[in-house]
């Protein structure tokens, strides 16, 4: 293989938070392969290909690159936030496994939507937390549930992604009714949508005043631990946490 996959990671949507790693990497590509709205987000140059394609199609994407960089391209797989966080650097390699491929391969962080939320709220996220992805297009919902009981037992602070789309409107009406069985009425709640644009909206209720329509596909859900706090209009985990 005489070319290269970079699998970049975007940031959550201002380009002040793509990295200059990420930009040189752009800048050297000759092919751009990503989901629709990823790939519009790259400027268009001469000698630069544009591959975008639509939405759970990420191992056809990376085939697509395998097969680019085998013809030397220098190929960059594009992903909103980080790529190893549930997008596109898992599926490269699922490809590259199945091919038995050996490819020029670099994977670049990026800052991921939990982290720029976490960031405009406060400190969400100061102690122990695990992030979990709502979506059962992958996995069934009862490993969600399964999951997502067992982190609220054991205090984490939790970060949801994907938590509510127009074709599995109710899956995020259920993890409300187990956050409140689980964590009680009193927890806080963030909803992060489209942090870091235009669009930008940022509301912490409690999980009694939780409701399923206050988040979408482009919303990051945030769930305090139990010493979660406020202080004035910034929310934040202490550092330290009491004996089990």
């Amino acid at each position: 293989m005489t070319g290269w996959i970079t699998v970049a990671g975007l940031g959550p949507g201002s380009e002040a938070m793509v990295t200059p790693e990420v930009g040189a990497a752009l800048d050297q590509a000759t092919d751009i392969v990503g989901y629709i709205p990823y790939v519009a987000r790259i400027a268009a140059r001469d000698g630069l290909v544009m591959h975008p394609s639509d939405n759970r199609v990420e191992l056809d994407r990376a085939r697509l690159a395998l097969d680019l960089a085998a013809s030397g391209r220098r190929v960059v797989i594009v992903s909103s936030g980080d790529p190893g966080v549930f997008a596109m650097a898992s599926a490269l390699f699922e490809a590259v496994e199945a091919a038995g491929a050996d490819p020029d391969i670099r994977i670049l962080p990026g800052i991921t939507a939990m982290l720029a939320a976490a960031a405009r709220a406060g400190a969400p996220l100061g102690h122990d937390f695990c992030a979990i992805n709502l979506s059962d297009n992958l996995k069934p919902f009862s490993l969600i549930e399964h999951r997502l009981r067992h982190a609220a037992r054991g205090d984490f602070a939790m970060a949801f992604y994907n938590p509510r789309s127009a074709s599995r409107p109710q899956g995020f009406a259920r993890v409300l009714e187990v956050l409140r069985e689980e964590c009680g009425p009193e927890r806080l709640i963030i909803f992060a949508r489209a942090v870091s644009t235009p669009d930008e909206a940022l509301r912490t209720v409690t999980l009694a005043e939780a409701r399923p329509e206050m988040a979408d596909m482009r919303t990051v859900v945030i769930v305090g631990n139990a010493a979660t706090r406020r202080v004035g209009r910034w929310i934040y985990a202490p550092r330290s946490a009491g004996a089990a």
